[in-house]
């Protein structure tokens, strides 16, 4: 059949059923009417983006006709549904009128037309409204209710797009409970189906309709709605969406008032849309930051909800204006205090480090501001193997500690009247190997801060602690034990205390035989033994260890400069002992 002949048919329908008495004009035929002109309109190939619309509002206007017919009495006499039916009517013959007239492309002029179309949008979309408010007020008899069944995994899109469809009517003419129910149903199927998420951005009105649901008085469709927008703002794809639903004001009002499901829901959508700095102002203006902080001030909130508030503000802190106004608003002392806190869940901890680490990045001023608040010392509190604290969030203090510390001439007697080393060389002995990696990182970075450091850890016995890392199985933290002990040993007197354990020399000659001629770690290894070849306790062991031999073909092998220096050095020796003793005979 021809694009005309399809038009005329539909035409021919509308009028003979205009003509009707308004007894016989049923929901059924309504519903008939409506999925022929949606037919038709894909046909039209003038003025694209106005039909698109139309045609989405016909398939809103569908969809809650098919509510209608499922959940009521057919024989419906209600005056204010009979009178919307009889204008539906109305509408539907204008809209194949124009539809003939765009296919025949018989229009007398394109703005006329435009706005013809326009209107015929706006009645239609007028008319879903006007059911959704009969329906919500039970103008209309609810004997019930024919529900779609899910479509099994692999259906067609079409039939996935004819359940959504049922869900979105539902949304728009149902009652609480049908409106929660459509609510759970579309968050289980795109919990398993990514797909229905893609079909459902692309219906109008769809997310609008999720939008609108999070500012309900009902607490179970508000919680409901927010998982549902936080599921799709997973998709990078969609936020935009979101965005242009208008959904920022609604989820800053559900995290001042909703429920704490609901918040984190809400949270968790935030974080997604702020990810894109676009959006940070936007949250800021509807007053995001200061719900956000006031959340983050109560430590019984609970964890999850403030690590998520936590991580939207660490996301707007890349904007200076909103990060001045953070400050503004106590942000440094709330994020401090909830540090110290022992009612604060770990993530809750962990987070607020995070957000102070980024506060200060590249931010003097802030960084001092923090020191100022007493934030190392609450960071060094986190590494107080007395307190529960999660391995991460004892990686994160000490990245904290060594950001705020590192430029500050008096930061280790500052750290060492905290207890910090204290905590050090508590975890080097007892703590699981993921915690003594991190002592060692903490050894690592102090040996690099001043000579008083590396005297100061050489007395607290952290030297043994290092040779204990040189044969581990990580090829970082050996290289990094290997580092920290040769800077450490540069220090004369950590050098003689060094040697004087006989083990120590022993165990570093020993090593020599289980690396690669070329590794980074055996040229460190060279290089402490160097170091110690200055003291004459360590020259003799070396020289009657056996391991000579082995340093000489080092020497010869690769060229190493400081395998050259040792067999010189201990040469040169052996040389003046051996001439000492002619002297002396």
């Amino acid at each position: 059949m021809g694009e005309k002949s399809r038009s005329y048919s539909t035409s021919k329908q509308v009028q003979e059923s205009a003509e009707e008495s308004l007894e016989k004009r049923s929901i059924e035929h309504a519903i008939q009417l409506i999925s022929s002109l949606i037919s038709v309109s894909h046909s039209i190939r003038v003025f694209a983006v106005k039909w698109q619309c139309i045609r989405d509002r016909l398939e809103e206007l569908l969809s809650s006709l098919t509510v209608i017919e499922n959940c009521c009495d057919n024989s419906i006499e209600n005056p204010s549904f009979i009178r919307t039916l009889k204008s539906i009517f109305s509408a539907l013959k204008e809209c194949d009128d124009l539809a003939k007239t765009c296919l025949g492309l018989s229009y007398s002029g394109k703005l006329l037309m435009q706005s013809d179309l326009d209107i015929v949008c706006g009645r239609l979309s007028d008319y879903t409204k006007s059911l959704s408010d009969i329906y919500t007020l039970g103008l209309l008899t609810q004997n019930y209710a024919i529900v779609l069944s899910r479509p099994n995994l692999g259906a067609s899109k079409d039939d996935m797009k004819l359940y959504v469809m049922d869900l979105l009517s539902r949304f728009k003419i149902g009652c609480a409970d049908m409106k929660r129910d459509a609510l759970i149903s579309f968050n289980e199927v795109i919990q398993e189906d990514e797909k229905y998420v893609k079909i459902a951005v692309e219906i109008a009105s769809f997310v609008s309709s999720l939008v609108n649901f999070l500012d309900s008085n009902e607490n179970e469709i508000q919680q409901e709605a927010a998982k549902a927008v936080s599921v799709i703002a997973r998709i990078g794809n969609y936020r935009g969406v979101l965005i242009g639903g208008g959904i920022i004001a609604p989820l800053i009002r559900v995290l001042e008032s909703g429920s704490q499901l609901s918040k984190e829901f809400a949270a968790k959508c935030l974080l997604k849309l702020t990810e894109n700095s676009d959006n940070a102002w936007s949250v800021s203006a509807h007053g995001g930051v200061t719900a956000l902080l006031k959340i983050c001030s109560h430590c019984d909130c609970g964890g999850e909800l403030v690590g998520l508030a936590c991580g939207v503000l660490k996301n707007l802190v890349g904007v200076e204006e909103i990060k001045k106004f953070m400050v503004e608003e106590d942000a440094i002392p709330i994020f401090i205090k909830l540090l110290r806190s022992r009612d604060a869940a770990a993530v809750s901890q962990i987070s607020s480090i995070d957000f102070l680490l980024t506060m200060a990045s590249g931010d003097e001023t802030t960084r001092q501001m923090i020191i100022k608040e007493g934030g190392v010392c609450a960071l060094v509190r986190v590494l107080d193997p007395k307190l529960p604290f999660p391995s991460k969030a004892r990686e994160m203090a000490l990245k904290g500690i060594m950001s705020f510390c590192f430029s500050k001439a008096n930061s280790f007697n500052t750290l060492l009247n905290y207890g910090f080393l204290d905590h050090i060389m508590y975890f080097f002995h007892y703590g699981d190997v993921s915690v003594q990696e991190l002592a060692l990182k903490a050894a690592f970075w102090l040996s690099g801060t001043s000579e008083e450091a590396k005297k100061t850890m050489g007395d607290a016995g952290v030297l043994p602690e290092l040779v204990k890392f040189l044969d581990s199985k990580s090829l970082e933290v050996c290289e990094m034990a290997a580092e920290t002990l040769y800077s450490m040993i540069l220090v004369p007197k950590n050098r003689k205390k060094f040697v004087q354990n006989d083990k120590n020399v022993g165990f570093l000659l020993q090593m020599l035989d289980h690396l690669e001629i070329n590794s980074g770690n055996k040229k460190l290894l060279l290089s402490i033994l160097m170091s110690l070849t200055s003291c004459n306790s360590a020259r003799k062991k070396i020289a009657n260890s056996g391991y000579l031999k082995k340093i000489e073909k080092i020497a010869e092998s690769d060229h190493n400069s400081d395998a050259k220096k040792i067999v010189r050095k201990l040469s040169s020796n052996r040389f003046r002992s051996i001439f000492n003793g002619l002297w002396h005979s």
